[in-house]
């Protein structure tokens, strides 16, 4: 069987769409001694990393498949661990990690949950090892045909019938607020607006909403829905919304109201949300704290004449990837503020397989933002640096696509910074020809590295190239470093995963393969420099697993950036 899953033909033509279906298997990578230059001894297991509690014991690296579609049936959820994640928030409460996801699962197979079915979640203790928990509702809540057919009424175009309204559940988040835990969610409609059925008929596709609902018992399942936030709105009034045909990318909304992320400002304590796909760009909301509504709720009809009253009601513009355009490729605004700055990561492109993240920053909440070279994304001056994630392959194992649409949490009584998102497989993996629906949720450590070698106090984030596994952070040493790796150039290259070469660092400081000249190695900062025909290039060292490797074992990584370069170099210790 075969079904896809969308979000408004707005954002998800032109093959964004995603099939989800049931079969296959792949081949489990291999490495050759993978323990060697470790310095420490972990072994292949379920897991027992700590996540910022007290070390309960020797820790094991996870040994489940990525390829999880042997155990994708709903009667082994309990064992899917990390399988079956897509468009992670994560948020910890009452000593838990939880997380909830988007609606897609391998083989829709979430559905046959008898409680909690959208939305679907799941807790850790360690950020490891995760157990199912249900999300917070069966159905869409009564208010979202209500919302839906009053504004279609005060359009002028014939009400849908509840149940011909066809719905997607999308992009949670998530965040501890006043002792409870708040969800912000979407769901899209996607009836036609023009005569409320489905499939083209002149018009563009219904808009999207975003509710709220709340709990102090999230393992339970039981959530009280708080109703309306707010809703896609367009700058091309009430009657705007023809469209010619489906090759036109003119869309009639301005903001499509999916993909939230929820920020309480440090400096100010006020709350905000910020929102936005694919259309002209992300907005940013005020929120009251305690209803979790818009400060100047109602937002009134959502449309406007002009994009100076939509955006005086519906949010202000923080940011764009092209000024002007009404259809770009990025989408998933997430935010999080450290040290004076507010950073906003993106996703950028298709989430099939070209899904990659990006990250720029400001001093106000309300930008301008600016990429590491100095690109102002508010006002969308290009595409944006430097790249977070991207699609990859080391030489063992089949390496993973789409990555991106992420959340970016600290840890818990830690200082350690974490980005999660999923990673899909490559399509026809061990002759699967659906293995790309294959979504395995990652998460990774994020290093703050330096935007050149010689701004050592201009920090940007990267996430490291191997996922979390709670590795203990012993000693690196400069010997340590000494022998042979895999390094990968994560140069953009659109639907493309970036493949590793070999690089040799000598003990003598030299270096040959993928880079070659000299190396050296800060110890206090953990920053390894590269010098390549005098152009130098710091990147941070931390100890990971490899998950390549057969069985998983501990090794070393790194990542890092140069601003001149619009790339992030990646690499992993293999002997």
């Amino acid at each position: 069987m075969t079904f896809f899953i969308k979000k408004n033909d707005m954002r998800f033509e032109m093959r964004l769409a995603k099939a989800l279906i049931l079969a296959g298997a792949l081949v489990v990578a291999a490495c050759e001694d993978p323990s060697q230059g470790t310095g420490i001894q972990v072994g292949p297991g379920t897991g027992s990393g700590t996540g910022g509690d007290e070390p309960t014991g020797e820790v094991k690296i996870p040994d489940y498949e990525d390829d999880y579609s042997a155990i994708a049936g709903w009667a082994n959820h309990s064992k899917w661990n990390l399988a079956n994640v897509h468009d992670p928030s994560i948020a910890y409460y009452d000593g838990y990690y939880y997380m909830y996801c988007t609606d897609a699962s391998y083989g829709n197979e979430h559905l046959k949950a008898t409680k909690g079915k959208h939305f679907p979640g799941k807790r850790s203790k360690d950020l490891v090892n995760w157990e199912y928990v249900p999300g917070p509702m069966n159905e869409a809540p009564a208010w979202v045909a209500d919302s839906l057919n009053s504004i279609r009424k005060r359009m002028g175009v014939p009400a849908i019938e509840k149940n011909k309204i066809s719905y997607g559940y999308w992009a949670p988040v998530i965040r501890e607020v006043d002792g409870k835990l708040r969800m912000y969610y979407c769901i899209v409609i996607d009836n036609s607006i023009k005569t409320g059925g489905v499939g083209f008929d002149g018009s563009w596709t219904e808009r999207a909403f975003i509710g709220m609902c709340e709990t102090t018992d999230p393992a339970s399942g039981n959530w009280e829905d708080k109703g309306f936030v707010t809703c896609s709105s367009s700058d091309r009034g009430r009657d705007g919304w023809k469209r010619p045909n489906e090759n036109n990318w003119d869309g009639y909304f301005y903001y499509n109201a999916i993909d939230p992320t929820y920020l309480v400002d440090d400096p100010s304590g006020k709350h905000y949300l910020i929102y936005g796909s694919w259309h002209s760009g992300f907005a940013l909301l005020e929120i009251d704290p305690e209803s979790g509504k818009p400060v100047n709720a109602p937002l009134g009809d959502p449309w406007a004449d002009s994009v100076e009253d939509l955006t005086a009601r519906y949010g202000i513009r923080v940011g764009t990837r092209t000024a002007g355009s009404r259809w770009q490729g990025s989408e998933a605004p997430e935010v999080i503020y450290k040290d004076g700055y507010y950073y906003l990561f993106m996703a950028y492109d298709g989430l099939d397989v070209p899904y990659n993240t990006r990250v720029v920053r400001s001093e106000k909440i309300e930008g301008p933002y600016y990429d590491i070279t100095g690109r102002n994304f508010t006002n969308g001056r290009g595409d944006c640096y430097p790249i977070v994630t991207h699609p990859y392959k080391f030489s063992e194992g089949y390496g993973w696509v789409g990555i991106a649409h992420c959340c970016v949490f600290q840890e818990r009584n830690g200082e350690d910074w974490f980005y999660s998102s999923q990673g899909r497989l490559p399509a026809k993996v061990g002759g699967n020809a659906y293995s790309n629906a294959i979504m395995m949720g990652h998460v990774r450590r994020l290093v703050w590295c330096p935007a050149s070698a010689d701004e050592p106090d201009n920090l940007w984030p990267i996430a490291l190239p191997e996922r979390y596994a709670a590795v203990p952070d012993t000693e690196i040493k400069k010997e340590d470093l000494v022998g042979r790796w895999e390094h990968i150039d994560l140069a953009y290259e659109y639907a493309k995963q970036r493949l590793s070469k070999e690089l040799v660092l000598k003990a003598d400081g030299t270096m040959t393969g993928a880079l070659k000249g000299t190396w050296t190695y800060d110890a206090a900062k953990k920053w390894l420099t590269f010098d390549v025909d005098g152009k130098k290039v710091t990147v941070c060292v931390e100890r990971e697993a490899d998950w390549e490797a057969s069985p998983r074992c501990a090794t070393i990584v790194y990542a890092g950036t140069e601003k001149s370069l619009n790339a992030t170099w990646w690499g992993k210790k293999v002997e």
